[in-house]
């Protein structure tokens, strides 16, 4: 773990040493261990969702079983959807904790932003939620839509930008969920940024082997893959680069409820501290790659993290 991290498990085991000591006599405990600190709060279940999307699930059962070591009481409602369906779920207050992408989440409630760095994306995200939500901190890693091509394609057309797609002379087809086709930085996107037509085709699997299989078959040129999907490097896949801020900078962060209290941020935050890019990409293999649960994967995540 980095030195943030580790100071801000030191503070909360000095808070629970001294909570404990005066209450019990006794003194032990983290801010990821189980402990007499949390037991007023843990009376309450706090919902935890996640995406349909086996990152977002890795993520989201990260966050849970961190707060069942910390004593609270967790029901996990995962594999919701896209965005469309579970954020009314989380404004009307029926989720308590979803892990989100700093830029995706900004779009999605301003999307005539002009913000593109993380931390001006970030910043606007913070005063930009409904009442009754907020985000916690934004963490190092980052997932976030990317435009990728067959290594050929970008061979023979020499195409390594969006902006090289514009002197593709070929017809384009962009691959991607439906909803893909009405977002900021699809189609639409595309053509008013960087001056490209593609043509829509929805695969509905979230950049998997569906998306895949049609990208090296050429029934599509252009796919959406999360950046942090171990795939693109696994298939020789060309990211393209976005000069001119396409795609917002998206950071894994955690929106929540004000059921959320100042301990149970505490625990996430310490999460969000220790989970890095590369950290990300790594967990993801797992789950693709070993076809791992993302119950094992963040149990094995948080022991080596040293978080339990």
């Amino acid at each position: 773990m980095n030195t943030a991290g580790k100071g801000r498990l030191v503070a909360l085991a000095a808070v629970a040493v001294g909570a404990t000591v005066a209450l019990a006599g006794c003194a032990s405990g983290d801010p990821l261990d189980s402990g007499s600190s949390t037991d007023g709060a843990s009376s309450e279940t706090i919902v935890v969702g996640s995406q349909d999307y086996y990152s977002n699930e890795i993520i989201a059962e990260i966050y849970a079983q961190a707060l069942e070591e910390n004593g609270f009481t967790v029901d996990r409602q995962f594999r919701i959807g896209q965005r469309e369906v579970y954020i009314p779920e989380i404004e009307a207050g029926e989720i308590d904790v979803f892990p989100e992408y700093t830029g995706n989440l900004l779009q999605y409630y301003v999307p005539d932003t002009t913000a593109t760095t993380s931390d001006d994306v970030y910043a606007e995200l913070e005063t930009s939620l409904p009442e009754g939500l907020r985000v916690l901190d934004q963490s190092s890693a980052t997932d976030q839509d990317s435009y990728n091509v067959t290594k050929e394609f970008s061979d023979a057309n020499g195409v390594t930008s969006l902006a090289d797609l514009a002197k593709v002379t070929t017809p384009l087809t962009l691959g991607g969920n439906s909803e893909l086709e009405t977002r900021p930085y699809g189609p639409e996107g595309l053509k008013s940024v960087y001056g490209v037509d593609v043509a829509f085709t929805p695969i509905e699997d979230s950049g998997g082997p569906l998306t895949l299989k049609a990208l090296v078959d050429d029934q599509v040129q252009l796919v959406n893959i999360y950046s942090a999907d171990p795939n693109i490097k696994a298939n020789d896949l060309v990211t393209l680069e976005d000069p001119e801020g396409l795609f917002l900078a998206s950071h894994v962060v955690p929106v929540v409820s004000e059921k959320v209290t100042d301990e149970i941020a505490e625990v996430i935050n310490t999460v969000s501290d220790a989970l890095t890019a590369e950290d990300l990409v790594a967990l993801n293999a797992l789950s693709v790659d070993e076809q791992q649960s993302a119950d094992q994967i963040a149990k094995d995540w948080l022991a080596e993290k040293s978080l339990f």
